[in-house]
C-alpha cells in the first residue's frame, strides 16, 4: 500500500535522484515554513518601530536582487548538487548561531536583520543550484510532472502545514522553532549529497573565464532569444500589478470585507489550497491542454481576479476567487518553469534562471510600494483596478507571444 502511494506521488520514472532531491526539498520547506511564522515574531519581539520591521521584508528581497545573477552563474561554473549542500550547511550553522544569541540573551534587532539577510542571499544561491539540477535528473517529457511535485512540496510544507507550528513552538520557546529550521538544513544537505552529481557541461570550460564575462553571456543569451526574453518580461510585468494589489491585501480584508485577523489568515490559506488543487492537476492539464493555452488561460484569471476583488464585498465571493487564482499561480508557475528548462541550454541555466528570479522580486518590489501610494490616494480597491487594466492591456499585447514562449524550445 506504502509502495503504491510513493509511486503515485513520485512515480519511479523520476529517477531515485529526484526522489532525493524531493525529499531535501520537503525537509528543507518545513524547516523554512517553521520559520516562516515565527520570524516575524522574532523582529516584533526585538523592536516595535514600523521602519525597522519594515527591515524585514526588505531582507527578503534585497538578496535576490543583489546576487540572483551571480548566484546563477556561480552554479554554472561548480558542481550544483555541492553547492545546495555547502549552503545548507551554512544556513545551519547561521542559525545554530542566532539560536545561540536568543538562549544567552544577547539577540538584538541589528542581530535578527542581518541573520536574514544573510539566510536570504544563502537562499539565493541554493535557489539557483537547485532550480537548475532538476531537469538533469528527469527525462524531457516529465519536467512538468517533476515541477509540480517540487511546488506541492513548497506549498503543502511552506504554506500550509508547518507556519502555525512555528507560531506555537515560539510561544513555548523563543529559540525551539530556529533550532528546527537549523536541524531541517543540515538533514537537508545529507539528503541533498545522496543525489547524482550535477555539473554543467561546460563547466570546465566556464572555469578559465571570468565570473563576470560568465554574467554577461548568460544575459546576452537571454536577450537575442525573443520567447524566453518576451517571457521575462511578462513575469516582471504582471510581479508589477501583482506586487500593487497584494501589498494591501491585509488592510483590503478588514476594509472591503469585515474580516478579522482569522479573515485574513483565510485569505491566505485559500491561496495555498488552489496551489495544491491546482499542482495535484498539473500532470492532466499537461496531457489534454497545449501549454500556450495554459499560459493564455491562468492570465486571464489574474485579470478577473483583480476585477472581482476590487468589486467585490463578499469574503465568501473573495475566497473563492483566492481559491481559482492559488490554482492558477501554481500551475502557471510550473508551466513557465517547464517552458525554461526546455529551452534553455543546460550550461546556461543558473544564470537565466538568475535573470528571471530577479525579474519576479524587482515586479514585487516596483508594484508593492505602488500600490500602497494608489490605495492611499484613490481607496482601498484602486491597486485592483490597476492590477485589473494593467493584467487586461498585457494579456492583449502578449496574446499571441504565448504559442512561440511555450515552444521555445524549438527557436
Amino acid at each position: 500500500m506504502s509502495a503504491r502511494i510513493i509511486e503515485a506521488i513520485v512515480p519511479a520514472r523520476l529517477g531515485r535522484s529526484f526522489r532525493w532531491l524531493l525529499a531535501s526539498a520537503i525537509v528543507n520547506n518545513v524547516g523554512d515554513g517553521i520559520a516562516l511564522a515565527a520570524g516575524p515574531l522574532l523582529v516584533a519581539s526585538q523592536s516595535r518601530d514600523p521602519f525597522l520591521v519594515s527591515l524585514a521584508l526588505l531582507s527578503e528581497y534585497l538578496p535576490v536582487l543583489l546576487f540572483g545573477v551571480i548566484g546563477g552563474t556561480i552554479a554554472d561554473r561548480m558542481d550544483r548538487r555541492r553547492m545546495v549542500e555547502l549552503v545548507n550547511l551554512a544556513r545551519a550553522i547561521v542559525l545554530t548561531v542566532l539560536v545561540v544569541t536568543i538562549v544567552s540573551g544577547t539577540v538584538s534587532i541589528a542581530v535578527v536583520l542581518v541573520t536574514l539577510f544573510v539566510l536570504g542571499a544563502a537562499e539565493t544561491f541554493a535557489d539557483a543550484a537547485s532550480s537548475a539540477i532538476l531537469p538533469g535528473l528527469v527525462a524531457r517529457r516529465d519536467l512538468g510532472v517533476a515541477n509540480a511535485r517540487m511546488q506541492g512540496a513548497f506549498v503543502l510544507t511552506n504554506q500550509l502545514l508547518t507556519p502555525p507550528i512555528g507560531a506555537f513552538l515560539f510561544a513555548v520557546g523563543m529559540a525551539l522553532p530556529f533550532a528546527g529550521n537549523a536541524a531541517a538544513f543540515a538533514l537537508g544537505a545529507v539528503l541533498i549529497s545522496r543525489v547524482a552529481s550535477s555539473r554543467p557541461d561546460r563547466a570546465e570550460e566556464g572555469a578559465g573565464t571570468g565570473l563576470m564575462a560568465d554574467m554577461v553571456e548568460g544575459i546576452r543569451w537571454l536577450l537575442a532569444h525573443p520567447p524566453m526574453r518576451t517571457l521575462a518580461l511578462t513575469i516582471l510585468t504582471f510581479n508589477v500589478t501583482y506586487g500593487a494589489a497584494w501589498s494591501v491585501l491585509v488592510l483590503y480584508a478588514g476594509d472591503r470585507l469585515g474580516m478579522d485577523e482569522v479573515g485574513f489568515g483565510l485569505l491566505t490559506s485559500a491561496i495555498a489550497l488552489g496551489g495544491i488543487i491546482g499542482i495535484v492537476s498539473y500532470g492532466r492539464l499537461e496531457r489534454r491542454f497545449a501549454l500556450a493555452d495554459i499560459m493564455r488561460v491562468g492570465l486571464l484569471i489574474e485579470t478577473g481576479t483583480h476585477l472581482v476583488l476590487a468589486l467585490t464585498t463578499s469574503s465568501p465571493v473573495a475566497l473563492a476567487t483566492l481559491v481559482v487564482f492559488g490554482g492558477h499561480a501554481f500551475v502557471w508557475g510550473t508551466t513557465s518553469t517547464v517552458v525554461r528548462q526546455r529551452a534553455v541550454p543546460d550550461e546556461l541555466l543558473g544564470r537565466v534562471g538568475g535573470v528571471y528570479r530577479v525579474a519576479i522580486v524587482g515586479g514585487m518590489v516596483i508594484g508593492t510600494p505602488l500600490g500602497g501610494l494608489l490605495a492611499r490616494s484613490f481607496g482601498i480597491t484602486a491597486p485592483f483596478w490597476f492590477g485589473f487594466v494593467g493584467s487586461a492591456v498585457l494579456v492583449a499585447i502578449l496574446w499571441r507571444q504565448f504559442a512561440h514562449i511555450a515552444h521555445a524550445d524549438a527557436t
